[in-house]
């Protein structure tokens, strides 16, 4: 049975929900989803594998093999979205929708469309005319646990030299981006009544002094850290989230603080947890007061693939821009953990991701299609001494 039109796969894709969100309450699997992907790979002759996430329940990644041998070219796109306000939506949400020359619908630009693309322009491929494979990967869990990616570096797959991830970048390349760390702070003291202060340990006062303690380790990080290839040029912390107390007369026994840490390439958020833990273990002074740090998920690492790598090299001459640096994260770390040079390349626009009526132009189609086409035939058909 021949694969869908592209215009069926969008459709289609836009159409299945898979939710991921790190609230119990939004969050969905994505199996039906990977399930109708697994066999469009297969009706195109794609060696395909249906990776279950362990620990996570109706949540899967596929991978779809074209060709054999080492090396070869990864296109992968992650099959999740994030919730949205159906409310502030023109367009239904789960409804590809054509108008004003766009595709609306959740996940068109921010990242679902990728995975209809590739294999769009890996229509009709020989397998036979491939010197190196064309690996085709769809994966869980991107806009919350990363769940998928970590999977992949735990089997140690896909083998690969090359990958494309067909996040939203109006069709520039990106050979690097910031990392991705979220930090809950907690600090519990003792309830009273407001009368004495004596019968209590204000908590919300201890969080006074980590306050100032965050905000001079900010200090200190963009002194000593910055990368003009980033229009953020400097590591960035923000306060994002913060509660404390119940009610004016009573001593605040608990007080909590998230906030989010963006490191640039070369920075080990290992070490940054570490450093952070010291200068708060120190700032936080207040008698009868304890201090909990603790990761509200692992954190996404920055990414950076040398500018002379072939793929920035080849991305650069079939789209005409010169690479560039993002402050968002992606699965690319995985990736290159797994021994990959990775390329962030999409059709959609970061503007787009995350908001009411996503969409995506109909002319970045055919402009994808070329580009992945050049892409296919300079590291599958025709590669050059990988």
């Amino acid at each position: 049975m021949p694969a869908p039109s592209l215009h069926e796969m969008l459709a289609r894709l836009i159409a299945i929900p898979s939710v991921s969100s790190v609230n119990p309450a939004f969050d969905q699997g994505n199996r039906a989803l990977i399930d109708e992907v697994a066999g469009w790979m297969a009706s195109a002759g794609f060696a395909v594998e249906i990776i279950p996430i362990p620990g996570k329940p109706g949540k899967a990644n596929v991978m779809g093999t074209l060709g054999q041998g080492a090396g070869g070219l990864v296109l992968a796109g992650h099959t999740d979205t994030v919730p949205c306000d159906e409310h502030l939506w023109t367009h239904d949400p789960f409804r590809l929708t054509e108008a004003d020359g766009r595709l609306y619908g959740l996940g068109t630009s921010d990242m679902k469309s990728f995975i209809a693309l590739a294999l769009e322009a890996a229509r009709g491929l020989d397998p036979a005319m491939l010197k190196q494979p064309l690996i085709l990967l769809a994966t869980a869990d991107e806009e919350s646990s990363m769940a998928g990616a970590e999977t992949l570096v735990k089997l140690g797959r896909p083998k690969a030299r090359y990958a494309v991830i067909g996040e939203p970048t109006g069709l520039r390349p990106v050979r690097m981006h910031k990392g991705v760390m979220m930090e809950a702070i907690r600090i519990t003291g003792h309830s009273g009544h407001s009368s004495d202060p004596s019968l209590g340990a204000n908590a919300i006062e201890g969080m006074q002094q980590a306050l100032g303690a965050l905000l001079e380790f900010r200090t200190e990080l963009q002194a000593c850290h910055c990368n003009p290839l980033f229009h953020v040029p400097v590591p960035t912390m923000n306060l994002g989230y913060i509660h404390g107390g119940d009610n004016p007369n009573r001593i605040c026994g608990h007080c909590e603080l998230h906030i989010d840490v963006r490191p640039l390439p070369g920075m080990n958020m290992l070490e940054l947890r570490d450093m952070l833990k010291e200068r708060l273990d120190k700032a936080v002074t207040l008698p009868g007061l304890s201090l909990a740090i603790e990761p509200l998920f692992a954190g996404t690492p920055p990414m950076e693939t040398p500018a002379d790598s072939p793929l920035v090299r080849a991305a650069e001459v079939l789209t005409g821009h010169a690479a560039e640096a993002v402050p968002f994260g992606t699965e690319g770390p995985y990736l290159r953990e797994l021994g990959m040079d990775v390329v962030v390349l999409g059709p959609g626009d970061i503007a787009q991701a995350h908001q009411p009526d996503e969409y995506l132009a109909l002319d970045r189609i055919e402009p994808t299609l070329a580009l992945l086409r050049g892409l296919i035939q300079r590291f599958c058909i025709s590669p050059q001494g990988e």
